[in-house]
């Protein structure tokens, strides 16, 4: 029996563009699916580097306007890869158009329009996800079953940190340096990632947003394509916060594009009553685990490759035991799950929706007014 078809038209061509592109190519190629996932429209501003594109990646449409494709009838998801001021409009339009919905992360620029796109999704019969790539790694897949089986027991402390080091002075401005584009620096970018990775993990949602501090180190980059002409950067470099839980956790939370030796460092760590879990993705394959219930002066850190095509989650779709995945299949990952969603299946683990991103919003903007007001934020207060 042949199977049914999932047509996605994508807005975006650059970074994300060609990691999502890369997914839907391969989701069926390594997936038993339900449906066949396929890659037929992109829509770019530049129309050139929308048709080198699509020849790239064997697209058949092109869009000059994402607004055209988002109303093309022959399309049943709509995948959001573009800068976070356009994410909103983009979602919106595309779900009152009867499509799907995948959108990257942060889900949006501002909480007003992430709380726009989670009321809207409430009211709609279509699915929305967003990208948070990071669930999907069978390390981090691992860590949630275990923490959900109480392997580790009770929660009591979560640390978290996600450190690069390409933002130094010689790099040119770009979007991601601009408010209006990004909606802030670090903090939306990398700190976004480390928010839903605790509230995953811990299935527990924050309470309170303690001692945030928010530092912008370089305040000009040279403006790209010109030697001399510096423009004003208006975000942070690095963001640091505490949180308490609302199960009793305390939380820390530390971005930064400044922090030299550490290349894409996302890290985090949880300690529970009966042992603890660590994972960084510059060893991504890899799950940490400290049973702290074996016999005193017998106790140490387990290092667990996440490889297991028997017992690891998404492992068995990839290579023989120890054949290690990087950072494009978690992408492809999470294609394969959207896929089990959209034909009435669950996915191996839970995926990240507009209304579960929108917490996660509402986590960065308690953030942002701590670091303001100098003061305690409740998340009651940030609706």
């Amino acid at each position: 029996m042949q199977k049914k078809s999932i047509h996605v038209g994508m807005a975006g061509t650059r970074f994300m563009g060609r990691a999502h592109a890369n997914a839907f190519h391969q989701v069926n190629r390594f997936f038993d699916l339900p449906a066949v996932l396929s890659l037929v429209a992109v829509a770019g501003r530049d129309s050139r580097r929308t048709a080198a594109f699509c020849k790239q990646w064997q697209v058949e449409r092109a869009y000059g306007r994402w607004r055209d494709m988002v109303r093309d009838d022959r399309l049943d998801l709509v995948d959001v890869a573009t800068p976070n001021h356009l994410h909103g409009e983009m979602a919106l339009a595309a779900m009152e158009a009867g499509k799907h919905i995948a959108c990257e992360k942060p889900l949006a620029d501002s909480l007003d329009t992430a709380r726009a796109m989670a009321r809207a999704s409430r009211r709609s019969s279509c699915h929305t996800f967003v990208w948070f790539n990071y669930r999907r790694c069978p390390a981090v897949a691992l860590a949630y079953r275990w923490v959900r089986s109480g392997r580790i027991g009770r929660i009591r402390h979560i640390r978290a940190h996600y450190l690069q080091s390409w933002g130094g002075e010689e790099t040119p401005m770009s979007w991601r340096f601009r408010r209006r584009q990004a909606g802030s620096g670090a903090h939306g970018d990398l700190n976004a990632h480390l928010v839903d990775l605790a509230r995953f993990l811990s299935g527990d949602e924050v309470k309170t947003v303690h001692g945030a501090m928010a530092t912008t180190f370089i305040r000009h980059r040279r403006t790209l394509g010109t030697k001399r002409k510096r423009s004003r950067v208006d975000v942070d470099d690095a963001f640091s916060f505490l949180v308490r839980m609302k199960g009793g956790a305390t939380a820390s939370f530390e971005a930064s594009r400044l922090a030299p030796g550490h290349l894409n460092d996302n890290f985090i760590e949880l300690n529970g009553e009966k042992g603890s879990l660590r994972f960084s993705f510059e060893d991504m394959n890899v799950l940490e685990f400290f049973d702290a219930e074996l016999e005193e002066g017998s106790e140490g850190w387990r290092r667990i490759v996440c490889t297991d095509q028997r017992n690891h989650p998404y492992a068995d779709a990839w290579w023989p035991d120890a054949h290690l995945i990087g950072y494009e299949h978690t992408f492809t990952n999470q294609a394969a799950d959207m896929v089990r969603v959209l034909c009435g299946q669950e996915p191996l683990v839970p995926l990240a929706s507009f209304e579960d991103a929108y917490q996660t919003q509402r986590v960065l903007r308690a953030a942002v007014l701590s670091a303001s007001e100098g003061c305690t934020i409740p998340l009651t207060a940030v609706k």
